[in-house]
């Protein structure tokens, strides 16, 4: 694991795409955040994690501290090749975010997907990461596309 570098924005770009999990907008939005951390170092609003496979860019998560908030964190992405999924990269990825967290003394970690079956694997990774749904917002991201947020609780 390791930081974000700006060589490796078009494989990220190419993995988000890859992955046809996201719309245009949403890899546009992640390749926003992306150049923010690259562009501000001095930036607190976002973190990012980047892994190798055999030399290769193999995913990133991008993180960060929820404003007004008492030491809770949202996920914003979390994204490996396609080709290399179970391969464990997205855990080591997830492992990596929180240990991280703990360390800043972090309460908790927030994420949110859609309830669309092209995330049900999504969903399961979460559950299988130990993360509990604790909402859903019915047709939040349009009618019949609810926000599901998932959220770890970190003891201290």
């Amino acid at each position: 694991m390791r930081k974000l570098l700006a060589s490796d924005l078009l494989m990220l770009r190419q993995i988000l795409v890859a992955t046809q999990a996201f719309t245009e907008v949403e890899v546009t939005c992640a390749m926003e955040l992306l150049e923010t951390v690259l562009n501000d170092p001095e930036q607190q609003d976002y973190q990012v994690i980047v892994a190798d496979y055999k030399r290769a860019v193999a995913g990133f998560a991008l993180f960060g501290p929820v404003p007004m908030t008492l030491k809770n964190y949202d996920l914003y992405w979390i994204a490996t090749d396609p080709d290399l999924h179970g391969e464990g990269i997205g855990r080591q990825l997830m492992q990596e975010v929180e240990k991280r967290l703990r360390i800043a003394g972090a309460r908790m970690l927030c994420l949110e997907t859609s309830s669309q079956g092209s995330y049900t694997r999504t969903r399961k990774f979460y559950q299988q990461a130990g993360y509990l749904e604790e909402s859903c917002i019915r047709d939040f991201y349009r009618p019949g596309d609810d926000r599901i947020t998932y959220v770890k609780r970190f003891q201290h």
